[in-house]
């Protein structure tokens, strides 16, 4: 192996897992009730973007009353996140309009569901660069685009998030054999860690008859050791924890100084580092 190579780190995920799994789904309606019964049964994870100012509206895809939406999100496992209060267009609004959108939709989750409430997932996609500014100053941490990679690649943009595609994507299938059969461990050079990230809304599944789909593919990655399963706001935290972490000059030693213990491998070896441990690399221990 090329010297170089056998010097660089990867991030690994929780475990030394090489790999994660995560699913977004918008607009809070009544299939969420079916589609998170599927999560839970095969121990998915996922986060699920709301509004807050449209609550009853059952001839818009049948979204959820108030008190439906609180007890279908209300349990801790998944991931409530900002879809706007009325879900609109961003980016053909007003600034200050688009601000009091999320301003509304963040109190409101934040109030309702007891828990900081920091992703988003843009309505319509509607966003650009003043739309991205304005959120880093709201606080929102990541943001949601439609606009997929067809990759497995970890984002470098937060506020402009990609997912990897649509569960009707053509691709879809493809894809998730992809995950389930390889590794990036398997690779020579090119040994980033893998993201699967998921996107859609619920009801399509009834639109297109296709439960069948999301079904199937979470019975199998079921119990898979391999996969990190878990919602858009945990691998968000995992990455910037991983990110913290500070090597000396000469790459041999390394301190977590993050609130979490991250795994990272070098030299074909994977590494726990605890929070706020410092470890050496050579060290066997």
């Amino acid at each position: 192996m090329f010297r170089q190579m056998f010097e660089e780190k990867y991030m690994r995920f929780p475990e030394g897992r090489a790999k994660a799994l995560t699913f977004s789904y918008d607009d809070g309606v009544a299939a969420d009730k079916k589609l998170i019964g599927i999560f839970d049964k095969y121990g998915l994870k996922g986060t699920f973007n709301l509004n807050s100012l449209l609550f009853d509206c059952v001839n818009w895809h049948n979204r959820l009353n108030e008190e439906e939406t609180f007890k279908l999100y209300s349990g801790g496992k998944h991931e409530v996140a900002l879809h706007g209060a009325r879900h609109i267009f961003m980016n053909k609004v007003p600034l200050p309009e688009a601000a009091n959108e999320i301003v509304q939709n963040r109190l409101y989750l934040e109030g309702k569901f007891g828990r900081i409430v920091r992703g988003l997932a843009y309505a319509y996609n509607g966003y650009n660069d003043k739309i991205v500014g304005m959120l880093e100053g709201l606080g929102v941490a990541y943001a949601r685009t439609t606009e997929e990679t067809h990759a497995f690649d970890m984002p470098t943009d937060w506020l402009r998030l990609r997912p990897t595609c649509h569960h009707n994507d053509s691709e879809f299938k493809k894809l998730a054999d992809k995950f389930i059969a390889g590794s990036p461990e398997d690779e020579f050079k090119h040994r980033e860690p893998w993201l699967f990230y998921i996107w859609g809304h619920s009801y399509e599944f009834d639109d297109d008859n296709n439960w069948e789909v999301i079904e199937s593919f979470a019975k199998g990655v079921a119990g898979n050791k391999e996969i990190w399963f878990a919602t858009n706001g945990e691998i968000y935290e995992y990455a910037k924890a991983y990110e913290s972490l500070v090597f000396s000059l000469d790459g041999e030693r390394v301190y977590n100084p993050s609130a979490r213990d991250v795994w990272i491998e070098i030299r074909g070896k994977v590494y726990k580092i605890e929070s706020g441990k410092e470890i050496l690399f050579s060290d066997n221990s």
